[in-house]
């Protein structure tokens, strides 16, 4: 086991067991990296130089180091040597530990190999590729050119996504300079045509030229700063060998405010390339930006023509149907979206260290609260079991869309189009009993024609041929004749085909639903008695018949339902996902109302806060919501969530003083989670939102007003200085 000495004082770090198992579990996890890798591995071997001292090896993961040379990484090495503890004075006898070497490890996106830098101190730099099956090659520089461009791409795109968290990984500024901007430039340029083979995201299914990382990457670098002069000067140079990539390129100046340019540019690209989807998607955003969703609708119609494999084509065309209130095309467009498996982004596999250090820096942390388990943490398990945040890829952007439909129209109206538009179970279940007494009919006539004729058995004798059909009348009559009371009660009495409209209950074991069902049995919540009320949705036809391809001709012929379609298995899901939503939201501001009118506190934990917060989000209670996070902040939770939330709220309302007062809690966090990066953040949106407002002299003037101890005013002004080194709109005023 490492002693304390061993141990970086600003670095985390996760200690081996086993001496280089992490590189060989790297070694052996390449060939299931499917995109754009994990971040990069650092791996460091320390030793104190005594014979009979065991060395020690340690490895953390990072993001935003220059991968452009083996010179390069092996200097970040390097660096870490200044960061380990020295806790030795001249006079004491503890052992001095030292790095004696280390590898940086970098995934070529690319070419799907890894490059690793060994580096011994003192000694000599290798350089070297390990491909998929292990083998090691020399590195040329068309492979180092993909690498760094891989590794930037990773710094950018997963510097802000919430649901990719490592232990121990740290980010750096991927970009600090002009100069660096220009050489990503470049790399994006030579490497551009070959931008698909690095994937692209969860709702695509198909990468192209224009739908990849690569083009996710440059446009995310670049907008969310509002910079796109940079960007469309790169497409402009592409367009000319690939049509396509004027939509990149109409996008990047409407960006710019160059609308007429945009415009021209998409007229000119649709002679060349009619039919590709991305570019009538660029002119449907523009079109409706302007309230001209109807010709907007048009463009989206003719997408899903160009590409109906593709679920953003379909989702485009849901939006429009719903901005024209058409609810029932709506529903039916989104029943017909492609449903794609979900593939998370690349990651390590997951080791069980000897030792975990993360050291906590005490100038930043001491304004955040402790990282301590509490009474905070525990929450309702109606609350913790709800299934809509564990939505990912196309399922979580069509629920979006659900969400927005209920919305717009209310749950009950929801309810009526779903049922005009789909097959409901107990329609289908009619349907097939009077297809059935159709068929006995059928029978029954036949049997009447042959009931005289006479039959020859085999043996020579003649008998009557009803006596044949005496086994099949006794089956005929089972079929034909009206079910008992019990029998024709439906099967999911207790499931999801209830047509009774229940009391809505949180969880049959938790203390919520207890004090709702005491107080409606009192009386009290008599004027909350309608918005207590939720009808649960009854099944479509989907859950016995999922494929509609799979229904026959003669049920086809059968069936009167020709205006009606089966519902899919997974939108049927969908539903009972946004009934759960609805009903715990219904609860919970029945809970308030009630508690307001007896002048009460109304008490939640930190946790109940933060979920009922998303939950207010999802269903588009954006004022709810935002106070659901303000009183999170009241309790001693240990979370970034609804600071991040909050500040995003305030830089849309235009509020600077609440912005920064969040920015300062967000940075804080990022901090204490080794996030040591400027741009692009969360936090860098935000400001540059409220500088081409306000300006960022007024940003920097409130942070100095408010008096804030040296090391968070130093990082909160990084965010300026940023916009002042690139020309951010509003550097200058």
């Amino acid at each position: 086991m490492a002693d304390a000495t061993a141990s970086f004082k600003d670095v985390p770090e996760l200690f081996e067991v086993e001496l280089g198992e992490a590189l060989t579990a790297r070694t052996e996890s390449l060939s299931t990296f499917r995109e754009l890798g994990p971040p990069d591995l650092c791996h460091i071997v320390k030793s104190t130089g005594r014979t009979g001292q065991r060395d020690i090896g340690s490895y953390h993961f990072v993001s935003g180091v220059d991968a452009s040379s083996s010179a390069s990484l092996a200097a970040y090495i390097n660096s870490l040597t200044y960061s380990i503890e020295d806790n030795s004075a001249w006079f004491s006898k503890s052992t001095a530990w030292k790095v004696r070497n280390g590898c940086y490890c970098c995934f070529n996106a690319f070419s799907r190999v890894d490059i690793r830098v060994d580096v011994k101190i003192p000694g000599g730099v290798v350089a070297y590729v390990v491909d998929l099956r292990g083998e090691r090659h020399e590195a040329t520089p068309e492979i180092w050119q993909e690498t760094y461009l891989s590794a930037l791409l990773r710094a950018i795109l997963y510097s802000d996504d919430p649901t990719y968290w490592l232990e121990a990984y740290r980010k750096l500024d991927p970009i600090t300079t002009i100069e660096g901007e220009l050489r990503f430039l470049q790399a994006a340029e030579a490497l551009f045509m070959k931008g698909w083979q690095v994937g692209s995201d969860p709702e695509i299914q198909v990468a192209t030229v224009v739908s990849n990382h690569l083009t996710a990457g440059v446009m995310k670098y670049f907008s969310s700063s509002g910079r796109c002069q940079p960007a469309a000067n790169l497409f402009e140079k592409l367009a000319a060998r690939e049509p396509e990539i004027a939509s990149l390129l109409a996008r990047s100046y409407i960006g710019m405010n160059e609308e007429v340019k945009a415009v021209q540019i998409m007229s000119a690209a649709m002679k060349h390339t009619p039919h590709s989807y991305t570019l009538l998607h660029v002119q449907s955003d523009f079109l409706r930006s302007k309230g001209r969703s109807d010709w907007a609708l048009k463009l989206a119609k003719e997408a899903v023509n160009c590409a109906p494999s593709e679920f953003v084509t379909w989702e485009k065309l849901t939006e429009l149907y719903i901005d024209t209130k058409d609810y029932e095309s709506a529903l039916l467009t989104l029943n017909s979206c492609p449903m794609f498996t979900f593939n998370g982004r690349d990651a390590h596999r997951a080791l069980v260290p000897a030792k975990v250090h993360l050291p906590f820096q005490r100038q930043i942390g001491d304004i955040l609260p402790e990282k301590t388990k509490s009474e905070d943490d525990v929450a309702d398990p109606a609350l913790l079991r709800l299934p809509a945040p564990g939505l990912r890829g196309t399922w979580a952007r069509a629920y979006s869309l659900l969400t927005r439909l209920v919305s717009d129209i209310g749950w009950d109206e929801l309810l009526k189009t779903r049922s005009v538009v789909f097959v409901m179970e107990e329609e289908y279940r009619m349907q097939k009993a009077q297809a059935d007494i159709q068929k006995v009919a059928t029978s029954h006539s036949a049997q009447d024609v042959n009931e005289n004729a006479a039959v020859i058995h085999e043996d020579g004798s003649v008998t009557a041929g009803n006596a044949t059909f005496a086994d099949d009348d006794a089956s005929t009559r089972g079929m034909s004749s009206p079910l008992s009371e019990s029998e024709s009660k439906p099967e999911f009495e207790n499931g999801l085909n209830v047509s009774a409209i229940p009391i809505i209950r949180v969880s049959s074991e938790s203390d919520t639903e207890r004090e709702i069902a005491e107080s409606t049995r009192n009386g009290i919540a008599e004027q909350d008695e309608q918005s207590m009320t939720l009808e649960k949705p009854v099944q479509a036809a989907a859950g016995e018949e999922p494929e509609p391809s799979q229904v026959s001709n003669s049920y086809q012929e059968a069936f009167s339902f020709t205006n009606k379609r089966l519902c899919e298995r997974w939108l049927d899901n969908l539903f009972m996902v946004l009934y759960e939503d609805l009903r715990v939201w219904t609860i919970f501001r029945a809970e308030v109302a009630h508690f307001k009118t007896q002048h009460v506190a109304y008490r939640k934990t930190g946790i109940e806060w933060e979920i009922l917060g998303d939950l207010g989000m999802r269903l588009h209670h954006k004022e709810e919501a935002k106070e659901a996070y303000q009183r999170c902040l009241d309790t001693s939770r240990y979370s970034q969530k609804p600071w991040a939330k909050l500040l995003e709220m305030y830089a849309d309302e235009g509020d600077i003083t609440r912005t920064i007062q969040a920015a300062i809690r967000v940075a804080a966090y990022q901090y204490a989670d080794y996030t040591e990066m400027t741009y692009p953040t969360l936090i860098a949106r935000c400001f540059f939102k409220l500088g081409q407002i306000h300006g960022h002299a007024k940003i920097s003037f409130t942070l100095l007003s408010m008096g804030l101890p040296d090391p968070i005013l130093k990082i909160m002004d990084s965010y300026l200085q940023y916009g002042k080194t690139f020309k951010v709109e509003g550097y200058d005023f």
